[in-house]
Order: structure tokens, then sequence, then C-alpha cells
């Protein structure tokens, strides 16, 4: 299921009070977290599960059949990310598990010089900054939610949200918002509200999913950029614009963008598997940055395809 065919609150995108269930796995030296591949790209935003339900089961709400595709593992991704140069990668948490990150934290402790993690946490938990800082240990380094407008108007005043945000800038952890255009004015409050807490906007905010790049929408995510610690995702291509490649229409968003928030908060991802679907490949996605915008210098290229994903999330 694309981001192009699922809307936010649709099964994938529920709006999540999500938490970590079960252990995290044992945590390892903070020498290994700290190891790095310097050389190769980073692919901050995929999507990793494997058909095993016996093992690592779903959520009730979700059915087998809604697993599409079946399976999507850590080797499968790597059949597509490794050939182009592409070695180090953000998994973010999958809506199948819903609560429970024991999956993603088992690949990012099998696979700890490839893969850091965005967890879903409960914020109405009591014990949640605990929680927080327990993941990690496991290499968690941000913490996903759904901010629908409705949801992220709401967090604003909400104490149990407010101390996520806070502990997230302690913890030197990011707030990752999966967010619709429409919420983007309440993101801005909250941003103004907990200035410290470093904040990911996903896919662009979704601008474009109607084939259409709105002027209001785009100039909301731009004044996002008065926030130092706010970070943009140019993501799902597969999803936005056109949804053709070479994606090319999609260059004066990624432009405007570099020229607001600067290269070094910018940060390309594939969203796989739904980028390797319906005809679309890893390869055309990062192609894109790499070669498809002219008026990128190489400098822009090394923060959007590594520099900025390296400080946010293994820094």
């Amino acid at each position: 299921m694309s981001l192009n065919s699922s809307p936010l609150l649709s099964s994938r995108r529920t709006f999540l009070k999500a938490a970590a269930i079960g252990a995290v796995s044992s945590a390892l030296p903070q020498a290994v977290w700290a190891e790095t591949s310097a050389s190769g790209d980073i692919d901050a935003h995929v999507h990793v599960w494997t058909p095993d339900t016996d093992r690592y089961p779903i959520s009730k709400k979700y059915k087998k059949a809604d697993m599409q595709p079946a399976s999507f593992t850590p080797e499968e991704l790597f059949a597509h990310s490794k050939p182009v140069g592409v070695d180090r990668i953000v998994l973010i948490q999958m809506s199948f598990y819903e609560f429970d990150n024991q999956y993603m934290l088992d690949m990012i402790a099998k696979y700890p010089k490839n893969f850091r993690g965005v967890a879903i946490v409960d914020e109405t938990k009591p014990d949640v900054c605990n929680t927080m800082r327990e993941l990690k240990k496991g290499g968690v380094t941000g913490f996903r939610v759904y901010a629908n407008r409705e949801a992220t108007e709401s967090w604003v005043d909400s104490k149990e949200m407010g101390a996520m945000w806070k502990c997230a800038a302690e913890n030197g952890q990011a707030m990752c918002l999966l967010a619709n255009p429409d919420a983007l004015p309440a993101v801005k409050k909250l941003c103004k509200k907990y200035p410290d807490t470093r904040v990911v906007i996903d896919h662009f905010a979704r601008i474009g999913v109607s084939g259409r790049m709105e002027e209001a929408d785009l100039k909301n995510l731009c004044d996002l950029a008065s926030f130092k610690n706010v970070y943009v995702k140019t993501s799902a291509f597969y999803a936005l614009g056109k949804k053709k490649a070479p994606y090319t229409d999609l260059g004066p968003m990624i432009l405007r963008l570099c020229d607001a928030y600067g290269a070094n908060r910018l940060m390309w991802a594939s969203d796989c598997p739904y980028q390797v679907e319906k005809g679309h490949t890893y390869a055309e996605s990062i192609a894109l940055i790499r070669e498809g915008i002219d008026s990128l210098t190489a400098d822009d290229k090394a923060w959007i395809l590594r520099k900025t994903a390296e400080n946010v999330y293994w820094s």
C-alpha cells in the first residue's frame, strides 16, 4: 500500500497512540552505535517486515493479507540499496506491528552498522521518557507520530505530548512527523513551544500527493525553516507530483526547500518498499538527487544524501 494510494487516516497511516511493547533488544556497547561508514549514502526512511508472523505477530487490527508486499526484510532491502551505494538506513516502525517495535529492534541489533530506528511509543504512559531512553540503547534515535491536523492541534496543550517532546530534546532524539499540509500551522506552534526538539517532516509533508504543489502549503513548509531544529525529508517520489520517473517535476520544490532550509537540513529517503513497486525503482529515486537537479552542488548532494541524516540519526 503506497503513500499515494493510502490517505493519512487509512489502514497504513492511521494515527496511532502507539507504545513500545516487549523488551528492547539487548543493548550493544555505545562504541558500536558510534561506528559509521562515511563513504556510503544514507536512506532516511524505509519500512521492513517479515512474513514470520508466528515469531513477530502483527496487530489484531490487521490481517496477514494486508501485508503488501508479503515480505520486505533487510536482506530484500539490501538487494536494492547496496548496488547503488546506500549502506546505512533509517528504519521506520511499520504500522502492521502497531505498538510492538521488536522486529525493528532485532534488525537493528542484527545490523548495527547499517541501521538506526524510528520507533512508536505511547505518550500517555507515565514512564514514556524512560521508554525513550531505553530504546536509544537499542539504536532508536527518533519517534514517529501520525500528525493529522486534529491530533497535532491537540498536542499544543497536551502535557503528555509535551513531556515526550522535551524528553526527545534531552536525549538527542527526533520527533518524526507524518503530516498532511493542513497540519503544518499546528506543527509551527509545537516547534515554537519546543524549540530545542529536533523535528523531521516526512515526505515534504505530503505536498504533491494530489499531483499539485500548492503554493500555500509550500509556504507553510518553508516557514518552518525559521526553527533551526526542523528538517525535511525529500522522499516518496513515487507518490508525489507526476508520480513518474525521473521525478524532475519535484526539482523546483526541492530547490525551494534548499533555499529556505539549506541542504544541511534536507535528507533524501526512498520510502521503501513502496518506492520499488508498480514500475518504480530504488535507483531512479536516488538518481534525482545525484544527477537530476543541475542546480544542486556537490556539497548540497553530500548533505542531502548523507550528512544531514548522519547528524540527525547517527550523532
